[in-house]
């Protein structure tokens, strides 16, 4: 033993390689690369069809299959400009703000790159659907009287200098990241991004025709059940993927999920029975979302106690923000993006920081963090967040206005944007 020591010794001493004190080389694992195939499958599931069917059932029946289009159409812009140059904007090594341009259409990377234990085109597949959805869940605020031309201009703008760079700065070591912000799936980075996105876009558009004067009802309650339903399934792949191994936390980020869920649905429920006198079954799916939507930034730190109360907090608040909030913002957001994903997004993140605490049975702060510095921490989140995303919304709105045009005439609004924007009809005339 004393000789092979020696050995040791004498070769570090000379600079020679050692086995013993080698760096092992990242490897694959068969298990954590299914299992993050699937979470993609399952978050791009949630895009088309999930949120086409949401929202497609909570607009009139004239204007669904200009949603669904909408949706569908900015799902595929997104992919390839994802490839072209996003996801080297987002993820390569960049300042606090931005990547580089090193991985431009994904040159560089090698077919067995490897990050964490798997294989680097699932990371950038993965990736790709939080981009897609994001975008997707901004359309939902411009329903109605949107032009397609206009919505494909602030998609390319908007995802370009809003997502891409909050993205960076709070998943690949940028500004927030550096911080010590929190937030495991997407509570800044895609569900308060998207609602100041939309609700900027639903300002600067203005009200439908009709809107205050006329009843602007779901015109199809099943295709809004539909659509919960995928997106809830989906939402797995959503936040349990986000722990990018199928381990531990993903295992937590799972049943935190559906606790979280299940809580918003009850609150949402009983909040709305209290008030309206009925419980519905929009009040419950409006419930899902918001539960989902709040426990996303937390579900990876957080303890299942935790969970449910994030939950059934966001379900109050989601219930506010889609009746008093709204109410008092004077903003026609037909899909209700901005009362759902801003408000229950924002209730999410700062909750995040009071229950990771490991005493609430969180997984713990950073070392030498404490809870109030957190939930600042947090709150700056938000607000960088609601800034920047607002900013840029509001000049790829008027962008896209002073080149195509923002809105229909009010003519083409009131026949429909299906058979004016696309030749078509959702159901026989």
């Amino acid at each position: 033993m004393k000789k092979i020591v020696s050995l040791l010794s004498l070769c570090l001493a000379l600079g020679l390689p050692s086995l013993a004190f080698a760096a092992p080389e990242p490897t694959a694992s068969a298990a954590d690369n299914g299992f993050m195939m699937i979470c993609t499958a399952l978050v791009l599931f949630m895009t088309v069809p999930g949120v086409a069917l949401f929202y497609g059932g909570l607009i009139r029946g004239k204007n669904v299959l200009s949603l669904m289009t909408q949706v569908s159409v900015t799902f595929a812009l997104v992919c390839v400009v994802w490839v072209v140059y996003g996801y080297s904007l987002t993820f390569s090594d960049g300042n606090n703000f931005f990547g580089g341009f090193q991985w431009t259409l994904l040159k560089g990377i090698g077919l067995k790159a490897v990050m964490g234990t798997i294989y680097q085109y699932i990371h950038v597949a993965y990736q790709a659907s939080f981009a897609c959805i994001t975008v997707a869940l901004v359309v939902g605020a411009l329903a109605e009287r949107v032009r397609f031309s206009a919505v494909l201009i602030f998609s390319l703008l908007w995802v370009t200098f809003s997502y891409f760079p909050i993205a960076h700065m709070v998943w690949a070591n940028g500004l927030l990241a550096k911080d010590g912000a929190l937030d495991f799936a997407g509570g800044t980075v895609v569900h308060i991004n998207a609602a100041i996105g939309g609700l900027v876009g639903a300002w600067v558009l203005g009200k439908r025709s009709g809107f205050g004067k006329e009843a602007f009802k779901p015109h199809n309650l099943p295709m809004v059940f539909t659509g919960t339903a995928i997106l809830y399934v989906g939402w797995f792949g959503f936040n349990a993927g986000s722990a990018a191994s199928a381990n531990e936390i993903a295992a937590l980020a799972f049943v935190n999920t559906i606790v979280a869920t299940a809580g918003a649905i009850l609150s949402w429920t009983f909040g709305e029975w209290a008030i309206r006198g009925k419980p519905s079954l929009l009040g419950a799916c409006s419930g899902f979302i918001a539960g989902l939507v709040a426990i996303t930034p937390a579900c990876g730190y957080v303890g299942v106690g935790g969970a449910l109360i994030i939950g059934v907090v966001g379900g109050l608040a989601g219930i506010w923000g889609v009746t008093g909030l709204k109410r008092f913002l004077r903003v026609d957001d037909p899909c209700d993006v901005f009362g759902v994903h801003g408000v229950c997004g924002i209730v999410g993140c700062v909750l995040t920081g009071v229950f990771a605490s490991s005493s609430l049975g969180g997984v713990g702060y950073a070392e030498g963090v404490t809870m109030g510095h957190q939930v600042w921490v947090q709150l700056v989140s938000c607000a960088v967040t609601i800034v920047w995303s607002g900013v840029v919304a509001f000049i790829s709105f008027k962008i896209a206005d002073m080149t195509v045009g923002l809105r229909v005439s009010e003519d083409l609004e009131r026949e429909g944007l299906d058979v004016n924007s696309h030749g078509e009809n959702a159901y026989n005339q």
